[in-house]
């Protein structure tokens, strides 16, 4: 498995970010995240298959919302939170607030 990319901070574009949060599964993770632990790929949930699931992390990653960390066989996931709060302040706050509200990712969960 090649090592994942991640675009850095100051390349992260609100477009990407916003394509990447534009679907309820993607969000759901990042609700999930936003607790800020980094989780094992195995520990997320979804109502997805696990190839589904390994698109939409992929999708995150590649936005700058994630981001992943490989060790040994085993990936791990975290929200880039201080990134994203700095490039663009409020964003995630009013991601969340609204996204719980509506119940929006609801069905994503860890174990």
């Amino acid at each position: 498995m090649r090592q994942a990319e991640h675009p850095d901070r100051d390349d992260i574009a609100l477009t990407g970010v916003m394509g990447a949060l534009s679907d309820p599964i993607r969000i759901g993770l990042v609700r999930v995240l936003a607790d800020g632990r980094e989780r094992g790929w195995g520990e997320l949930r979804a109502p997805v298959a696990k190839s589904t699931l390994s698109h939409h992390l992929r999708v995150l990653r590649d936005a700058g919302v994630t981001r992943t960390r490989q060790e040994g066989t085993r990936c791990f996931v975290e929200l880039r939170r201080p990134d994203l709060d700095a490039r663009f302040p409020g964003l995630l706050d009013a991601l969340l607030g609204a996204a719980e509200a509506d119940a929006v990712g609801s069905q994503v969960d860890a174990a």
